[in-house]
């Protein structure tokens, strides 16, 4: 069987995205499975071993190019694919099956995608989280209707490239002589997620006081706010925090936090990939619920506020006042992180 599969374009359910790629292997295990994405989730499906060939969608999100698609899926018939599964709910997104001539095309109703798929799902009530509703796909529509459940949730598992982590230690001058506490205090999707940086600070400075140190990540966007965190520490201690935010692929990226002793950070896509890395993590939500999309490892503190407006799932606090992220002292989540570590962030060094 060779299985095509189109897969999300935001990092974080690129990573959820796994279990099901996991899924369909134990179940079609001499299956070869490729999967579309777009180019920055390239580096994530390098780090899948179910994953036998990433394909690099061209069209960026909202680009719908009816004729670009057409000649895509003519290009990708060539491949011969049994059966194509489409993750992202638009119907765009199932075009490019359809111009394969791919037979069976699996994915959820979405956007009214009739006749764009065959094997259409609709009972999404079932499953509600957004990793069930992927790992689902695996299964035959008439089990996953009657059951009402998956018989098997496996969960992400990211490898590590050991070579590439030494490399990007040696090239961005970092070192492990003090446990590392990594920081995501970024977030795509919007402010609604982001915790404030003098909070984010707060606990940095906690954290480094009792002889660990920070490692901040995120892409460019997010150097300001990193700095932000830097600069709000006493002169001394900002030695031991780097910034990393922008100076890192997302390979370097995967490799520098398999080495952290704990992770905090915002729902966001690095959050995911701690979680598939099997970090020890402190999950902050705002305007989203750990209902819908959790990180899934077993070491996970989840914080947030229980205001009445949250979660409301906004890209920017619909009220104005960003109430379920600033509410949220830095001592919860210190405190999180004491409670998931216990004994085990031992410093290394002399304070």
């Amino acid at each position: 069987m060779k299985i095509l599969t189109i897969g999300p374009s935001w990092v974080g359910d690129m990573v959820m995205s796994q279990s099901l790629y996991i899924t369909l292997k134990r179940r079609h295990p001499d299956a070869e499975l490729h999967v579309m994405a777009p180019a920055w989730c390239c580096a994530l499906l390098e780090r899948m071993p179910e994953v036998d060939k990433a394909i690099v969608m061209p069209l960026g999100h909202g680009d719908f190019r009816l004729a670009e698609r057409y000649r895509l899926g003519r290009e990708l018939a060539q491949e011969g694919y049994d059966w194509a599964i489409v993750q992202p709910n638009s119907l765009k997104s199932a075009l490019i099956p359809l111009f394969a001539g791919i037979k069976r095309r699996t994915g959820w109703k979405g956007e009214s995608r009739y006749g764009l798929l065959n094997d259409l799902r609709s009972n999404k009530v079932d499953f509600p989280l957004m990793v069930e509703r992927y790992v689902s796909l695996a299964y035959p529509r008439a089990q996953m209707k009657d059951n009402h459940c998956i018989p098997e949730l496996p969960w992400p598992a990211l490898q590590v490239d050991l070579p590439n982590q030494q490399q990007a230690l040696t090239e961005l001058g970092l070192n492990t002589g003090r446990p590392v506490l990594s920081l995501c205090p970024g977030a795509e999707f919007g402010p609604a997620k982001r915790w404030p940086e003098q909070h984010y600070a707060e606990v940095a400075r906690h954290q480094i006081e009792q002889g660990q140190q920070v490692w901040i990540f995120g892409s460019a966007k997010d150097i300001a706010v990193a700095e932000a965190i830097r600069h709000s520490l006493p002169q001394r201690l900002q030695e031991h925090c780097q910034i990393l935010a922008g100076r890192t692929s997302l390979h370097q990226a995967i490799d520098l936090m398999a080495l952290s002793t704990a992770v905090i950070s915002n729902d966001s896509g690095l959050m995911h990939i701690a979680a598939a890395l099997q970090r020890p993590l402190v999950g902050i939500y705002g305007s989203t619920s750990p209902q819908y999309t959790p990180p899934l490892a077993e070491r996970v503190a989840v914080v947030h506020t229980d205001i009445e407006c949250r979660p409301c799932f906004k890209r920017e606090c619909p009220l104005g006042h960003l109430k379920c992220l600033k509410e949220l002292p830095a001592e919860r989540v210190i405190t999180a992180l004491e409670q998931l570590l216990g004994n085990e962030l031992i410093p290394t060094v002399a304070r």
